[in-house]
């Protein structure tokens, strides 16, 4: 394939470490590496995971530990989480963690932060105890935990030992314009949910550039947005594998949680047309189709969104399949060609 129409656009990839309908989390783990492995030769920039509890469909909850397993599967790629859920931890220990994966492997880990639990209310009173001020307290949390990382803290009594002092960038995830506003105030790079949030896309990127305050870490604003793609060689291939991707946000709507389901023939029946609606309207950022289709909507995307990133999330039950996908993109982008060029982008980004 020689047409790159979206040149130029930075890619990542968002791998939820969706468990397959008929798998274990071993076989997850070790699709994960795969993928991993090869973004990196396809010259995706960064690869995050993200943090969910008691979800039978996804097995990154453990998510520094599986974030160390990647690093050290690869070699340049950065490794990050999309995010950690800041709530559910205390700042201290993210600090000792990602001060760890840091000193592992230098110059390669991202620390994305979300206020969410990733999880339902009583799984996350089970890993908060005390949840009635976690989310509210998220601003101070994040200071504190810059304040840990920061190499001015070496004369506190209370220090991150490893993590004081090294070069670790902080994100700031957001699924509303809270964080995009926090992002702004604090001079840190931010990243949208669009993929499964997308009503507030818009706003929170013109607050997040409109308030934005140069800092330490940043000088300008720079911010990503997460979106699903499904590619393969032909739309028809294509609209066949998102039923998996319908069945697995259907299973959000209704309650459920069950492993990633292989491609149905059609969806008829499997779903209401108020189920088929409210998945559609959570799903707006979804661009399903064959390259040529996935081209013209991502470029449009980008032209609407200007972000200077884009982080790409693919439901796919065939391992096989969901590499395919991220090869078309890459090979859309020019990135597959140009892979051994990839360096680390200045000021952190």
């Amino acid at each position: 394939m020689t047409i790159t129409p979206l040149a130029n656009l930075t890619l990542s990839v968002l791998d939820l470490a969706a468990i397959l309908a008929g798998h274990t989390a071993a076989d997850t783990f070790r699709n994960t590496v795969d993928l991993a492995r090869h973004a990196e030769q396809w010259g995706y920039r960064r690869y995050w995971l993200a943090e969910h509890h008691n979800m039978a469909s996804i097995a990154s909850s453990a998510t520094s530990i599986l974030i160390g397993h990647v690093a050290g599967n690869t070699t340049s790629i950065r490794v990050g989480s999309g995010g950690i859920m800041l709530p559910n931890h205390a700042p201290l220990v993210i600090a000792e963690q990602f001060g760890t994966l840091a000193s592992l492997y230098p110059g390669r880990i991202d620390l994305g932060l979300g206020r969410a639990p990733g999880t339902d209310q009583l799984t996350a009173l089970a890993l908060r105890r005390d949840q009635h001020t976690a989310a509210n307290d998220f601003p101070q949390n994040v200071q504190e935990l810059q304040t840990y990382l920061s190499a001015e803290n070496r004369g506190s009594r209370v220090r991150a030992v490893p993590g004081e002092g090294l070069d670790i960038p902080i994100w700031l995830l957001g699924s509303s314009t809270y964080s995009a506003q926090l992002a702004a105030m604090l001079g840190l790079p931010f990243a949208f949910a669009s993929h499964f949030a997308p009503t507030y896309l818009h706003e929170a990127l013109r607050l997040y550039r409109h308030n934005f305050r140069p800092s330490a870490q940043l000088q300008e604003a720079y911010a990503m947005a997460c979106v699903n793609v499904i590619a393969a060689d032909t739309d028809e291939e294509a609209e066949r594998l998102a039923t998996s991707f319908y069945v697995f946000a259907l299973g959000i709507i209704r309650g459920t949680t069950l492993p990633l389901q292989p491609p149905l023939d059609s969806m008829d029946g499997y779903w209401t047309d108020y189920e088929e609606a409210a998945v559609r309207q959570m799903m707006t950022y979804v661009f399903i189709g064959g390259p040529e289709t996935i081209a013209r909507k991502l470029e449009a995307f980008r032209a609407q969104t200007q972000v200077q990133e884009l982080m790409v999330v693919s439901h796919i039950y065939d391992p096989a399949a969901r590499l395919r996908s991220y090869e078309i993109l890459a090979e859309l982008a020019g990135t597959a060609q140009q892979a051994v060029k990839v360096e680390v982008v200045p000021n952190h980004v």
